[in-house]
């Protein structure tokens, strides 16, 4: 046994109270619930998994927010390897989705990015556009281009190339379903990294869009699990607690109270200043034989001693907490912070033999301009063939989104008989079919309050700042979808790397005493 090794061995456990218990909180405890670590995760509300949950409707269990996870980068799908559930990853039905527009329906048109369309006179494009709006489009092949390489705003440069038309009914449904955000809301590097570099390589912003959908992996961009992607949570949590990690749910977090030793600076002040930190301490320090840096206090007024505090909670939450905890960073204090996006779910379970052969291929995305208050709508069991085979026949299960950036949900004030009536009306309308009350079998409401996304102007700057001050602050960490990105792509191996960051703080310590 080497000697740095023994030393390991010997040093008390570093204490870790993860804060939040969504997947970036499990993906973290469970990362550092190891040899050396005593971890505690607390979160405050009774159930785990953050934006992956699930509700039970007409005997069925289903996902309740994220029901498939993006391939991109390989990190989710190494995650549910670790934690066996390879054999359980499934594909989507390839039918496809659908727009619905103002006094129409179509398929998405194919072999575009974000809505843009890499064949502005293909037959599926023509068929959304109209003549016109299609030759308008392609014309982008025909203008100089005029900002090289600088173009920021994603609307502006779709409306610019290919006019208001593929804006409004090709792109923005598209980014409002993916983004929860407006096209002009958005940065072009962000939301398309190398649009802006290929559009001034090939001199048109279709071109760009062509060379980008040939550059891709082939293969589905999303898969899902087997029954649910809620089994990730299962799967995280019973990891994480045989891995040694306590797991607390109804335990919020009220603030952090850090101590820091006396330096040779306040060992030069009063001597009352002295004695009132180290009043502070020994306060912080209750019930452990080892001072810890931060105290823990929870909202039942309890406090957990912590050597590191990894916070992973949504925005206002963390930030709050962050605040308390970096109380001299003026990039915190000044840090103005929009809100997300609140959105309201309606899951449908429905008997209609009508949808049997998926008249709106795995659902659809809706444009501003058409007469429906939702702003998509997914069939799930024409999307998943497990979930069509625990139906059964003439059976189906339908999720209908409702919440727009930058206002308020319209069916915030309704109760949820209202709600029902109101979601059953408007997927008989998108879905094109008969539809009545007594054909629902079941309905679920779902709140939920979206991450600003990356792509939103000025939000890497937001993020940059957080950072930068959290960087500042021994002992403290911080990862969650408003800071990673939305999507279990993004927060999966930003959890990972903040777990990483933790873990490295203990190896330092150990070889700063060599």
């Amino acid at each position: 046994m080497t000697e740095s090794l023994e030393r390991a061995l010997d040093e008390p456990d570093t204490r870790l109270v993860v804060i939040g218990g969504g997947i970036s909180g499990l993906v973290a405890a469970r990362e550092c619930a190891r040899p050396g670590f005593q971890v505690t995760l607390l979160e405050a509300s009774d159930r785990l998994g953050g934006s992956v949950g699930r509700v039970s409707v007409a005997g069925l269990t289903v996902d309740s927010g994220a029901e498939s996870f993006a391939t991109r980068g390989g990190h989710v799908a190494e995650l549910i390897d670790e934690l066996g559930l390879t054999d359980q990853i499934v594909q989507p039905l390839a039918a496809g989705a659908w727009l619905q527009l103002r006094d129409k329906s179509v398929p998405i048109p194919k072999g575009g990015v974000l809505g843009i369309p890499g064949s502005p006179l293909a037959r599926d494009v023509v068929a959304a556009l109209g003549w016109k709006d299609a030759l308008r489009a392609y014309a982008d092949r025909l203008m100089p281009v005029m900002k090289i390489g600088h173009e920021h705003n994603f609307g502006a440069l779709v409306r610019r190339r290919m006019g208001q038309a593929v804006l409004d009914k090709l792109v923005a449904p598209v980014t409002t379903g993916v983004y929860s955000a407006a096209p002009d809301d958005l940065e072009v590097d962000a939301a398309a990294p190398r649009l802006n570099q290929l559009l001034t390589q090939l001199g048109s912003l279709s071109g760009a869009v062509t060379e980008l959908r040939a550059a891709a992996k082939p293969g589905s961009a999303a898969l899902g699990l087997r029954g649910g992607m809620f089994r990730l949570v299962d799967a995280l949590e019973a990891d994480a607690r045989a891995r040694g990690a306590q797991i607390r749910t109804g335990s919020g977090v009220a603030g952090l109270r850090e101590w820091a030793p006396i330096t040779e600076h306040a060992q030069q002040t009063s001597a009352q200043d002295a004695a009132a930190q180290e009043t502070s301490a020994q306060d912080a320090a209750v019930g452990t034989d080892r001072p810890a840096r931060w105290s823990v206090v929870l909202a039942d007024g309890q406090t957990l001693d912590a050597d590191v505090v990894l916070i992973a909670t949504p925005a206002a939450e963390a930030l709050e907490l962050l605040r308390t905890a970096a109380p001299s960073s003026a990039r915190l204090a000044d840090l103005d912070w929009p809100h997300g996006t609140p959105v309201e779910l309606a899951t449908l379970v429905v008997r209609a033999s009508a949808l049997n052969d998926a008249p709106r291929g795995t659902g659809l995305l809706v444009a501003d301009e058409a007469p429906f208050e939702a702003k998509a709508l997914t069939h799930s069991t024409a999307k998943w063939p497990w979930l069509a085979e625990a139906t059964g026949s003439d059976v189906h299960v339908v999720r209908l989104s409702y919440g727009r950036v930058g206002s308020e949900s319209p069916v915030h004030a309704l109760d949820d008989d209202e709600f029902c009536a109101i979601a059953t009306h408007e997927a008989a309308g998108l879905l094109n079919i008969p539809l009545q009350a007594s054909d629902v079998l079941g309905f679920a409401r779902t709140r939920w309050v979206n991450a600003v996304p990356h792509a939103v102007t000025g939000e890497r700057e937001r993020i940059n700042a957080v950072h930068a001050a959290v960087n500042g602050v021994e002992g403290l960490e911080v990862s969650g979808s408003w800071l990673a990105g939305t999507g279990l792509a993004s927060t999966i191996p930003d959890a990972k790397e903040a777990a990483a960051r933790v873990r490295g703080l203990r190896w330092k310590s150990l070889t700063e005493k060599d």
